[in-house]
C-alpha cells in the first residue's frame, strides 16, 4: 500500500522525551477519509504509554487518541461524511466488525481485539498504529465521528475519551432525570461526569477528600459537595445514590463510597487499572444488593450520541490549549495535577 510522510510528536524509548518525527500514513482506500488534525487532546494514557507504564508498548509511539479536525479527502466508498467536514476519533480505529459485542455497536469490547488508534496493530501497513499527535490520520469512515458545528472544536477533542469513558456508564446505568449521581474526583473524568451527568437530569454529587472544590465543582453543574473524609458528611448521604463514577486514576479505598449506594446501586471504576486495596467488603454489597463494576470507553455508535448530545445542550471540555513543543512540560503537570482540567494540543504548531 503507497504510504504518505507526514510530522509527528513521538518517542523512541521509555527513557525519552517526545520529539519531532516522521511516520507514514496509508494514502486513502475506498472506505477511508483522511483528516487534517487541528486539536488533540492530551490523555493520561498518553503519558503512561510513552513511559511504558503498562509495559505493552512498541516503539517508537506516538500518542494521542482525542482527535479533532477537517476533512481533506475521502475514499470512493464513503458515504457519511464529506470533504470539509469537521471530524474526530477517538481511542478506535479498527474492530472485527464480527463478533457478537460488534454487532452490538461495542466495538470497545471487540472479543477479537479492537485496534487502538495508537499501540494497536495497523492491518494496512502492517506495523503500530500511531496518534493524534501528528499533521494528519487516515481512518476507515466506520470509525471517523462527525462533530456538531456550534461547539469549540478545541474543547471537543477531550470528549473522545474523557467524555465518552463518562457517557457510557451513565447511559448503560440509565441515568435521566431524578437520578441521584455521585462523582469521586474532579480531574479530566470527573469534570466531565459532572457536565453530563447533569445534562440528563441527574442531581449530582462530587466526592472529594478535601476541602476547596466546591467553588468548581457547583460551576461545572455539582448539587453538592461531600468531604469523603468527613464522617457526619458522609453519614448525611448513607443509602442516597444510584450510581457512583470513581474516576481516581490511582490504587484507593472503594470501601467508604459503597455504604452511600442505594438498593441495587452502582459504583462503577472507570479511571483505574489494577488491583483494589484494601479488600473489598462485600457486607454492605450484600446487604443492599449493591455492585462494583467498571468500564471503558464508548463505542462508535455511542460516541457519536454523546457528540450530538454535547453539541445539543453545549457542553465541552474545560481546557488549557499547548502547542505541541510544550508537551514534555505538560506531561510533567500532569503529573502533578496541574491543570484545569485536561490539556489540547493546538496541531497548528507542529507545522
Amino acid at each position: 500500500m503507497k504510504t504518505t510522510n507526514v510530522k509527528a510528536f513521538g518517542t523512541k524509548a521509555a527513557d525519552a522525551p517526545l520529539n519531532e518525527m516522521t511516520i507514514a500514513r496509508r494514502e486513502v482506500s475506498a472506505k477511508d477519509i483522511e483528516i487534517e488534525i487541528m486539536y488533540c487532546g492530551v490523555c493520561h494514557s498518553d503519558l503512561h504509554f510513552a513511559k511504558n507504564d503498562w509495559g505493552i508498548t512498541t516503539y517508537p509511539v506516538v500518542p494521542g487518541h482525542e482527535i479533532v479536525g477537517k476533512i481533506t479527502n475521502v475514499g470512493s466508498a464513503v458515504t457519511h461524511l464529506k470533504v470539509g467536514d469537521f471530524a474526530a476519533v477517538g481511542c478506535l480505529v479498527d474492530s472485527c466488525r464480527s463478533c457478537s459485542s460488534c454487532e452490538k455497536d461495542l466495538e470497545q469490547y471487540c472479543l477479537n481485539g479492537w485496534v487502538g488508534t495508537y499501540g494497536g496493530y495497523d492491518k494496512h501497513l502492517n506495523q503500530p498504529t500511531h496518534g493524534g499527535y501528528s499533521e494528519k490520520i487516515v481512518v476507515d469512515e466506520h470509525f471517523v465521528l462527525k462533530v456538531p458545528s456550534n461547539l469549540d472544536l478545541a474543547a471537543v477533542a477531550p470528549l473522545l475519551c474523557a467524555g465518552i469513558t463518562t457517557w457510557s456508564p451513565l447511559r448503560h446505568w440509565k441515568v435521566g432525570k431524578g437520578s441521584k449521581v455521585a462523582v469521586v474526583g474532579l480531574g479530566g473524568l470527573g469534570h466531565m461526569a459532572i457536565k453530563l451527568a447533569k445534562g440528563l437530569g441527574a442531581e449530582v454529587t462530587l466526592f472529594s477528600r478535601t476541602p476547596g472544590k466546591e467553588k468548581d465543582a457547583l460551576s461545572l453543574g455539582a448539587d453538592a459537595v461531600i468531604i469523603s473524609t468527613d464522617e457526619k458528611q458522609m453519614g448525611s448521604v448513607n443509602g442516597k445514590f444510584d450510581l457512583i463514577i470513581d474516576t481516581v486514576p490511582y490504587i484507593h479505598d472503594v470501601n467508604p463510597y459503597i455504604g452511600s449506594l442505594t438498593i441495587d446501586g452502582t459504583l462503577v471504576l472507570v479511571g483505574y487499572l489494577g488491583g483494589l486495596e484494601p479488600i473489598l467488603n462485600t457486607v454492605p454489597m450484600i446487604m443492599g444488593r449493591k455492585s462494583v463494576s467498571a468500564s471503558l470507553i464508548g463505542g462508535i455508535a455511542e460516541t457519536q450520541e454523546m457528540l450530538d448530545f454535547c453539541g445539543k445542550h453545549n457542553i465541552v471540555s474545560e481546557i488549557e490549549i499547548i502547542k505541541m513543543q510544550d508537551i514534555n512540560v505538560a506531561y510533567e503537570r500532569m503529573l502533578k495535577s496541574d491543570v484545569r482540567y485536561r490539556f489540547v494540543i493546538d496541531m497548528a504548531s507542529l507545522k
